[in-house]
C-alpha cells in the first residue's frame, strides 16, 4: 500500500482538494483508495457529500483509541474510493495525546491493521502540530501542495526544517514532492514562482500543474469530487493527469 500525505502548514493552498481529487481519480482508475480526514475543520469529509454532524465513529476515535481504524471506514459515492472522516471533535485531540508516549505513531500503527487497499491519502491540517505529524510519520511520501504566490517559497522553510528533523532524530526517511496549484498563466508572478520552485527542488516538483478553475472551488458546496462535479474543466483535468502521474513514479 503506497501511502501519501498532503502537507503544508499554511492554509488555503490547495491540500483538500488536492486530496479529495487525487484520491477519486486514483479510484476511477481502477485502485482501491482510502482517504484518511485528520483536519478538525472536516473539509475533506463534507467535500464527498458525508454529514460530518451524524457521524458515528471517525478518526477523532481511531486517534483516542475508542474504536479500530476498520470499525471508522465508510464508503464514497466514488466507486473504490472509502474514508474515514473527521469532525470538530479531532480538535480536542492534540490536547488529549499531548501526554501520550509514542503519540506520533498512533497513526502509523493503526494502518498496519489495513489491507487491501493500493492507496492510503492523508489529508493534514494546516499547521505542524500532533496530527500532521502523525501524517508524516504514518506516510513517509509527502505532497505539498505550494500556491504560487509571493511568499509560497519562504513559507516552506518550516515545513523543510520539521521533515529534516523527523528523519534525523526519528531515523524515518521523509520524501517530500512539492505540487504547484491554483496556478494563474496569466500572471508573471505564477510564472516565477513555479520557475523558482523547479529551480530549487528540480524533479521532486510534479510536471502536473493545478490551475485556478472555479469549478475545483465550487465542488466542494456540491459535496462532490471534480470528477462528478464537472469532469471537463480544466480542474478536472489536470487532476485526472495529477492521478496518472503520482500512479506512474517512485517515490
Amino acid at each position: 500500500m503506497r501511502k501519501v500525505g498532503i502537507c503544508n502548514q499554511k492554509g488555503g493552498v490547495g491540500k483538500t482538494t488536492t486530496a479529495v481529487n487525487l484520491s477519486a481519480y486514483l479510484a476511477s482508475m481502477g485502485r482501491k483508495v482510502l482517504l484518511i480526514d485528520m483536519d478538525p475543520q472536516a473539509a475533506a469529509t463534507s467535500g464527498l457529500g458525508i454529514d460530518r454532524n451524524k457521524l458515528e465513529k471517525t478518526i477523532y476515535d481511531v486517534l483516542v483509541g475508542d474504536c479500530s481504524i476498520k470499525d471508522a471506514i465508510i464508503r464514497t459515492e466514488v466507486e473504490g474510493l472509502d474514508i474515514i472522516p473527521s469532525n470538530m471533535d479531532l480538535a480536542g485531540a492534540e490536547v488529549e495525546l499531548a501526554n501520550e508516549v509514542g503519540r506520533e505513531f498512533i497513526l502509523r500503527d493503526a494502518l498496519a491493521e489495513l489491507d487491501g487497499y493500493d492507496y492510503t491519502i492523508v489529508d493534514s491540517p494546516p499547521s505542524l502540530g500532533i496530527l500532521t505529524l502523525n501524517a508524516m510519520i504514518a506516510c513517509e511520501n509527502i505532497l505539498v501542495p505550494v500556491q504560487t504566490e509571493y511568499y509560497a517559497l519562504e513559507g516552506l522553510a518550516q515545513l523543510l526544517r520539521t521533515t529534516e528533523l523527523i528523519t534525523k532524530r526519528l531515523k524515518i526517511p521523509l520524501k517530500l514532492r512539492f505540487l504547484i496549484t491554483m496556478y494563474d498563466a496569466r500572471t508573471k508572478l505564477s510564472e516565477d514562482v513555479a520557475s523558482q520552485l523547479r529551480e530549487y527542488f528540480g524533479d521532486r516538483v510534479f510536471k502536473t500543474i493545478i490551475p485556478r478553475n472555479i469549478k475545483l472551488a465550487e465542488a466542494p458546496s456540491y459535496g462532490k469530487p471534480i470528477l462528478l462535479y464537472d469532469p471537463e474543466c480544466r480542474g478536472a483535468l489536470a487532476y485526472k493527469k495529477l492521478a496518472e502521474e503520482v500512479d506512474s513514479i517512485e517515490w
